[in-house]
């Protein structure tokens, strides 16, 4: 029973206050077919690729896109109603999860009400971050280059519904009426945008080529000039870097089918057996988001900061956090946002190496970081997992049916795997960001990994049409 005057009782009577005026999409009364999921996914991928052809309202873009590192990341485009993209969502996702960490509310995760506490409290905080950012960025982007006062509350106006609409967008997926994430599609969706373009836009280029590669292999050949084929600079897309982004899929889906099997047996089924994957990439790539999100965050208030109190250069302080060019303000050249951000195409790697080494080594601290602290947060450490097997009616063989001794098991695995994958996960991140993969590293790590995940989703769909009961359990674990 929940004190009343603890804070897990008084967040219980204002999340339960301010619920009713909270817009939510209703879960569907039963179980929706795959056909009907997948239009839904559909209908709401094609919404949120419309948003990212409309232009914002009354807006004149600027010059140079402030938010240029991180648009894969937040699957936004700039200039557009999807300005923000997924970013809210994700800073918020990002805050609950920190606060959830903290245990400064103790929520029984197993009660539905528990459960749908959190939920909320997510969602209210979404809310939250969602008109501070768009206040922020509107503001401080667009706002000097708006006519009026007015002009700057009709352009926070545009970036707050149009975040609201892509978070409901992601609840409508993830309630059930779609299947997977809402997130990771637009992530995905984004990625591939970029691929393709980068593969076959004719658009001419500033080294006398087309934009995309296999564009640029036929003009070469038709105009005899090979000089732009392998290697190209202003971080354009060549042969190279299709090379380059060939090996990093291929080292992905490879890495993605390590793992470590434990075979299991059901309690409940007799005769069923199979095995407990503990894969290699085993905290799959949530934190690759965070450390990408705490950078993007990093750099964006950095920039805010600098454009306020240090458009100079001048405040030795300031500098050293993070110093930017006054004719070019999209990315650091200098402090310590210079060294965490990528220095993406090998023409400006060679200008400063260091750089290039140093951000690498930071991608895997950070991911290494956010691996060890989302297993434990996420509910996927040895304890967790050990739990939610013996839930699912399944045990180990040779082990009694209790949490110790499977907790035991599972910890001479799942702490080295989650060290090791994030270390691989960091490294192929901030390797082929620096390399110039298409799409960027990140993003087509990212992608990879979706699309993996979106394929078990389907097989274990139609495992579930064929034997429901085999198909639940597949599920839960």
């Amino acid at each position: 029973m929940i004190e009343e005057g603890t804070p897990t009782g008084f967040l219980r009577t204002i999340i339960s206050k301010a619920e009713v005026y909270i817009p939510q999409v209703p879960k569907p009364k039963k179980k929706i077919p795959l056909q009907v999921r997948l239009m839904w996914c559909g209908l709401a991928l094609f919404i949120y690729m419309i948003m990212g052809q409309t232009p914002l309202y009354g807006a004149t873009v600027p010059a140079f896109d402030f938010l240029a590192f991180a648009r894969v990341i937040f699957a936004s485009q700039q200039g557009t109603l999807i300005e923000l993209g997924i970013g809210p969502i994700v800073t918020a996702g990002l805050l609950m999860q920190l606060l959830k960490g903290s245990e400064i509310f103790h929520l029984d995760f197993k009660k539905p009400e528990d459960r749908e506490l959190y939920q909320t409290a997510t969602k209210i905080v979404t809310y939250i971050v969602i008109v501070a950012e768009s206040s922020l960025y509107g503001m401080a982007v667009y706002g000097p280059r708006l006519p009026s006062h007015e002009a700057g509350f009709i352009l926070v106006g545009q970036l707050i519904g149009a975040s609201i609409i892509i978070m409901l967008l992601d609840e409508l997926i993830q309630k059930g009426w779609g299947l997977g994430s809402g997130i990771s599609m637009f992530i995905a969706a984004g990625v591939a945008q970029q691929v393709v373009w980068s593969l076959f836009s004719p658009i001419p280029a500033g080294d006398g080529g087309p934009v995309g590669v296999f564009v640029n292999i036929a003009h070469s050949f038709i105009t005899g000039n090979f000089s732009n084929l392998f290697f190209r600079s202003n971080q354009l897309p060549g042969i190279f870097g299709l090379f380059v982004t060939a090996g990093v899929m291929l080292i992905l889906v490879y890495t993605q089918g390590m793992k470590i099997e434990i075979p299991i047996v059901s309690t409940k089924y007799r005769g069923f057996s199979a095995v407990y994957p503990i894969k290699l990439m085993y905290v799959s790539n949530i934190p690759v988001i965070l450390a990408s999100a705490l950078t993007a965050n990093a750099v964006f208030i950095g920039q805010m900061l600098w454009a306020n109190f240090n458009p100079r250069n001048a405040n030795p302080f300031m500098n050293f956090l993070g110093m930017f060019d006054p004719t070019a303000p999209s990315t650091p050249i200098g402090g310590m946002l210079y060294y965490v951000t990528a220095p993406r195409g090998l023409d400006i790697v060679a200008l400063d190496p260091m750089r290039a080494v140093l951000y690498i080594l930071f991608m895997v601290g950070i991911v290494v970081l956010f691996g060890r602290l989302w297993i434990e947060l996420g509910g996927l450490s040895a304890k967790s997992a050990a739990k939610n097997l013996l839930d699912a009616d399944v045990q180990v063989p040779g082990f009694r049916r209790s949490n110790q001794p499977v907790e035991a098991l599972l910890q001479k695995y799942i702490p080295s795997v989650t060290i090791l994958g994030s270390m691989i996960l960091g490294l192929i991140a901030g390797t082929s960001d620096v390399l110039g993969t298409f799409g960027s590293g990140t993003g087509m790590l990212l992608t990879v990994d979706i699309l993996i995940n979106y394929y078990n989703l389907l097989v274990r769909e139609k495992v579930e049409e064929v034997m429901p009961s085999l198909g639940g359990l597949l599920g839960r674990k």
